[in-house]
């Protein structure tokens, strides 16, 4: 069988990768730790969990208008003025089966063949593969440990071209856990507005910033910037709701119905239960995102303190998200490894612990380990990585 092109330049997700070969040592019965979940270890708080159950009861499990329940946009469009002072009608709104979805559809309805997107590198490991399979071109800004992997109007101008459609940016980031901070963002959003380069704000990470730092929405500098901004959020992360697929753009109204011309001949609508469970998630009780916070950022400052402690191993410390994303390249020529890639496989081979290789973000010399599981497992795992690195190193 003749496959479509468009499908053979696609990578594969490194992370979906590394967490289904854990899974098989897992069901073979071998003791693994996995630090490769892109997800929360809570559970869904039960207010959630119950309103969903009503849902059922109710029956609310039929079709839905494709853009998402009315309810579930006026939900999306109080937290947005609540946390950010935005202004949006329901217009303006689209909720899809998660926020993947929702970018893969923004791609789709935005992108013409051979437009260009900026990507700084170190990335979420989707966003160069949606761009491509909409027929654009990912343009990488590769970023530097000492500035903190973030970029400049100067990165900017040396990649910015006629072809330019958008920016995307990742505050607080997947891998790095890096966050903008509104004295960063308003020479970036200058810059954008003057070369009419599209924002793609991905603020999933949002309510989880740790020690003291704050999120910023980079739509939030003026209405000029928050009109050429799409904002990309939703439940999976903030709410520990990954598996009900729930994630929102927030955009021009116009950019707002090609999505949702796209997604009716494709998903329909999301899942109508889960969308009455993020109407409970945005209108409920917020306390347990605090408590979730909290536990995230005891483990974040356990974490970094012993990785950056194991020989070669340099780090910055993140800022919000649940990765740390060091540079192992010394520890791993020192372990005798050619590359970064052999010295994760050996890891899960030998010590039974699951890290993602850099290489899916972008940056070859890095790991990606998430903290989204209990101290106890993060002990544990260190314990094992401190263990092989002295049985490698030379």
């Amino acid at each position: 069988m003749q496959l479509a092109k468009r499908v053979e330049t696609i990578t594969p997700s490194t992370t979906l990768a590394i967490t289904a070969k854990a899974g098989e040592l897992k069901a073979q019965g071998f003791d693994v730790i996995g630090l490769g979940a892109g997800q929360p270890d809570f559970n869904t708080p039960d207010f959630i969990i119950d309103a969903a159950m009503e849902a059922v009861k109710a029956g609310h499990t039929k079709y839905t208008p494709t853009a998402g329940l009315p309810e579930l946009k006026e939900a999306i469009i109080n937290k947005l003025k609540r946390d950010q002072g935005f202004d949006y009608d329901k217009s303006q709104i689209i909720v899809g089966n998660g926020a993947k979805h929702v970018l893969y559809l923004l791609f789709q309805a935005l992108l013409n063949p051979g437009e260009e997107v900026i990507i700084p590198a170190p990335y979420w490991v989707s966003y160069p593969e949606q761009v491509k399979l909409a027929g654009g071109i990912p343009v990488s800004i590769i970023t530097t440990q000492e500035k903190h992997f973030k970029i400049t109007v100067q990165d900017l101008e040396k990649v910015a071209t006629s072809k330019t459609k958008a920016l995307i940016l990742n505050s607080p980031s997947n891998p790095t856990g890096m966050i903008y901070s509104k004295e960063e963002l308003e020479p970036i959003a200058e810059f954008c507005l003057a070369h009419d380069i599209l924002i793609i704000s991905d603020e999933i990470y949002e309510k989880l910033v740790y020690n003291g730092n704050q999120f910023y929405s980079i739509a939030q500098i003026s209405d000029a910037v928050k009109a050429k901004t799409v904002v990309i959020n939703g439940v999976s992360k903030s709410h520990s709701m990954t598996g009900w697929r729930i994630g929102y753009a927030a955009a021009d109204a116009l950019l707002i119905k090609a999505m949702t011309n796209v997604a009716s001949h494709s998903t329909s609508n999301p899942a109508s239960v889960s969308q009455y469970a993020a109407i409970a998630a945005y209108n409920g009780p917020q306390e347990s995102i605090e408590s979730m916070r909290q536990a995230f950022e005891e483990r974040l400052n356990t974490v970094y303190a012993r990785l950056t402690e194991l020989p070669g191993v340099s780090c910055v410390k993140p800022q919000g998200a649940f990765y740390l994303f060091p540079n192992i390249q010394k520890t791993s020529d020192a372990c005798g490894f050619a590359q970064v890639t052999d010295w994760v496989a050996a890891l899960l081979e030998e010590e039974k612990v699951a890290v993602v290789p850099g290489a899916g973000f972008g940056m070859s010399e890095y790991i990606r380990l998430s903290y989204a599981t209990s101290l106890e497992n993060l002990e544990n795992a260190l314990d094992r990585i401190e263990h092989f690195i002295k049985k490698h190193i030379q």
